[in-house]
């Protein structure tokens, strides 16, 4: 919740303020002092808001104000209080006496701004232009830099990321290939070695002793016993009956 306001403001006047209104005022406050703002404008027969009041005597009524254009040396220490202090123009209009926070604050915004744009400093930061814009490229500059680097580590990682990926697809495929070539080797062995045996006991062979091949086979060599559990998987010795019955 904000402040309440000082009044109804039903009734109250509004607008310039007149020569009658500024005598009461004056008279009130001169014999009265100032006292609460709420209260002077019923003490002091005025159809007046309180703010009003107040803002009417501090900036236009009271005797110790000082009329007049600013100096140039008032401007000066105007500059150099607003270097440190800013737009708080109350406490700038403190260090001079009889002038006011809101002639301070229009001579500001309506002289000495101008001024400072023509002296190539900037109003808010009391810098030069050059300066300035130099500092801002600068980190303009350092900002993509920046944004660079961030770029180049989300591409490193991206490419370490494919790199593993694609290593670990050629392993799979190396895997591949040696399981086929482990399974192509015993079949060699396997198959190519029974072959070999048979042509190398082929003269001793007939087809009387395909009846009972590994009787005949092992009365000239001992063969292992693999060879014959091998080649009676694959061969089947009806076809060799069948080729002495013809």
């Amino acid at each position: 919740m904000g402040r309440q306001p000082c009044c109804d403001k039903v009734g109250l006047k509004r607008g310039t303020w007149t020569i009658e209104e500024d005598h009461k005022l004056v008279t009130f406050i001169l014999n009265n002092g100032i006292q609460c703002w709420r209260m002077v404008p019923k003490l002091a027969g005025l159809l007046r808001c309180g703010k009003s009041c107040r803002l009417r005597w501090i900036n236009y009524l009271r005797p110790d104000l000082k009329r007049g254009a600013l100096s140039e040396m008032e401007e000066n220490n105007i500059i150099e209080l607003h270097a440190h202090l800013g737009n708080r123009w109350s406490k700038i209009a403190s260090h001079f006496p009889g002038r006011t926070d809101n002639e301070i604050k229009n001579h500001w915004n309506t002289r000495i701004k101008k001024r400072l744009n023509l002296l190539g400093a900037d109003p808010v930061t009391h810098k030069s232009i050059e300066q300035k814009e130099k500092s801002e490229t600068k980190n303009v500059g350092s900002n993509n830099s920046q944004n660079e680097q961030e770029n180049i580590v989300i591409s490193r990682s991206e490419s370490d990321h494919q790199t593993a990926s694609a290593e670990a697809k050629e392993e799979r495929i190396n895997e591949v290939v040696d399981e086929t070539s482990n399974f192509i080797n015993n079949y060699d062995i396997l198959f190519g070695a029974g072959l070999n045996m048979v042509n190398c006991y082929s003269p001793s062979f007939s087809l009387e002793d395909s009846v009972n091949p590994s009787t005949s086979i092992q009365d000239d060599v001992a063969i292992p016993q693999w060879y014959f559990d091998s080649v009676d998987s694959v061969i089947s010795w009806n076809s060799f009956n069948q080729l002495g019955s013809q």
